[in-house]
C-alpha cells in the first residue's frame, strides 16, 4: 500500500507542477484568451475519453495501465521541456501537448483508482481513501510552489523537466506493486483479450471496446448500491463544484476579502478536507457507512449556503474549513463503498464513470456559477448551489440499499 501511496503522491505532485508550467507557458506565449484555450484543450479528450479509458483498465490490467500511460506523460513533458530549452515554439505546441497529456489523463485515472482493491484487503479500503485524500492534499500544497519555484529559477523548461522526473520517479515504485489475482467470478466476468487474425482483430477492436462500456454501464444501472451512489456524485458535485470553484473568489471579491482572503478560505477548505482525511486514515473503518455518508453531505451542503450569508472574513474561513471536513468525510467514504461494492472485472469502468461525472460533467457549473453570481449576488446563488448538492444527499438517503451500505470489516 505504501508504494502505491508514494507513486501516486509523486504522480500527483507531478501533475501540479507541470499544470503551473503550463500556465506559466501559456500566458508568456499568447494573450489571455490564447492561454485559456490551450489549458482547456487537455480537458476536452480527457473528459470525452475517460469512459474509454476505465475499458482498458479492466481489460488490460490496472496496473499495466497506470505504467504504460505514466511512463508516457513522463515522456511527452520531457520532450516538451527539451524542446523550449532549444526553441521557442508556438502555442500550438503547448495546445498539442495539452491535448495529448489530456488523453493520457483520461488512461492513467480510472486505472490508478482501480488499484487499491487488488494491492490491499478490503477491509483497508477506506484508510487507503484516507491516505489517498491526505497525498492528493500535499501533492497541492508541495506542486504549486515547486512549479513556481523551478519556473522563476530558470523557466517552463525547467518546471516541466521536474515534472516529469516526477513521473520518473513513481515508476519503480509501480513496477514493485504485488497485484493480486482477480477472484474466479470477477475474471470469469473480465473483458475477453484479443483473438482472430489481426486484420480480424482490427476490425473488431472498437464494436468490443463499445461492448465492453455498455456492459460497464449496464452493470452500473442494475446495481443496488452504485447505480445511486454514481447518481449522488453526479447531482451532489454539480451543486459542489460551482461554489468552491469560482464561486469563492467571486464571493471574496464582493466582500472586500481581495486575494488574501480567497487564500484563507481556500486554506480552511484544504485544511479540513485533509483532517477528514487523517481521520479515515487513522480509523480505518466507519460504521454505517452509507448513512454517515449521506448525513455528511447533507450537512455539508448547508454549510455550503451559510458561506454566502457569513459578513466576517474568519467566520467564513471557520464555515468553509467545516466544509472541507464534510465533504471530505463524505467523498472519502463515496470512494471506498464504490470499490467495495464493485465487482473486481468492472471496477476501472465503475471508476471511470465516477470520474467522468465528477470532473468531467461538474466542471460545466463553473460559466453558470459565474454568471449567476454576476446576475443575483452570491447568497442566492450559493444557495441554490447548496440544495442540488443536498438533493443528490437526499437521493442517497431514500436509496434502502445505499444508505444500509457497509464497509467491509
Amino acid at each position: 500500500m505504501l508504494r502505491w501511496l508514494g507513486a501516486y503522491g509523486l504522480s500527483a505532485t507531478g501533475d501540479s507542477v507541470y499544470h503551473v508550467a503550463l500556465t506559466w507557458a501559456a500566458t508568456r506565449g499568447g494573450s489571455a484568451a490564447e492561454a485559456g484555450a490551450v489549458l482547456a484543450a487537455g480537458a476536452v479528450p480527457r473528459a470525452l475519453l475517460m469512459l474509454g479509458g476505465g475499458v482498458l483498465a479492466d481489460r488490460i490490467g490496472p496496473r499495466t495501465v497506470v505504467l504504460v500511460s505514466d511512463t508516457a506523460r513522463c515522456l511527452v513533458v520531457l520532450g516538451l521541456a527539451a524542446l523550449l530549452w532549444l526553441t521557442t515554439p508556438g502555442l500550438w505546441v503547448l495546445a498539442a501537448v495539452a491535448v495529448v497529456f489530456g488523453i493520457l489523463d483520461a488512461v492513467f485515472m480510472p486505472a490508478v483508482g482501480a488499484l487499491p482493491p487488488r494491492i490491499v484487503p478490503r477491509g483497508q479500503l477506506a484508510r487507503v481513501q484516507g491516505l489517498r485524500g491526505l497525498a492528493g492534499r500535499g501533492a497541492t500544497v508541495a506542486g504549486a510552489p515547486l512549479g513556481g519555484a523551478a519556473t522563476a529559477l530558470s523557466g517552463a523548461p525547467a518546471a516541466f523537466t521536474a515534472a516529469a522526473a516526477l513521473f520518473a520517479l513513481s515508476l519503480p515504485l509501480l513496477l514493485t506493486l504485488r497485484i493480486a489475482p482477480l477472484p474466479p467470478s470477477a475474471a470469469e466476468n473480465s473483458p475477453p483479450g484479443p483473438v482472430g487474425s489481426p486484420a480480424a482483430e482490427r476490425g473488431g477492436r472498437l464494436k468490443r471496446l463499445a461492448g465492453d462500456l455498455a456492459d460497464g454501464l449496464r452493470y452500473v444501472r442494475g446495481h443496488r448500491v452504485l447505480g445511486p451512489l454514481i447518481v449522488v456524485v453526479a447531482v451532489s458535485d454539480l451543486g459542489f463544484v460551482g461554489p468552491l470553484g469560482v464561486g469563492l473568489a467571486l464571493l471574496a471579491e464582493a466582500r472586500g476579502w481581495g486575494a488574501p482572503g480567497l487564500g484563507w478560505l481556500l486554506a480552511g477548505f484544504a485544511a479540513g478536507s485533509a483532517a477528514a482525511s487523517l481521520l479515515l486514515a487513522v480509523r480505518g473503518r466507519i460504521p454505517r457507512a452509507g448513512l454517515v455518508m449521506g448525513l455528511a453531505l447533507v450537512t455539508g451542503s448547508a454549510a455550503i449556503a451559510a458561506l454566502a450569508l457569513l459578513p466576517g472574513l474568519v467566520a467564513a474561513v471557520a464555515v468553509a474549513a467545516l466544509v472541507g471536513v464534510l465533504t471530505g468525510v463524505s467523498g472519502s467514504l463515496c470512494g471506498a463503498l464504490l470499490q467495495t461494492a464493485a465487482d473486481p472485472a468492472h471496477l476501472g469502468r465503475v471508476t471511470s464513470l465516477a470520474t467522468f461525472v465528477s470532473l468531467g460533467l461538474a466542471p460545466l457549473s463553473f460559466p453558470l456559477t459565474g454568471a449567476a453570481v454576476g446576475l443575483w449576488d452570491a447568497t442566492p446563488v450559493f444557495a441554490v448551489s447548496a440544495l442540488v448538492c443536498a438533493a443528490g444527499a437526499v437521493y442517497g438517503l431514500c436509496s434502502v440499499h445505499l444508505r444500509r451500505a457497509e464497509l467491509p470489516h
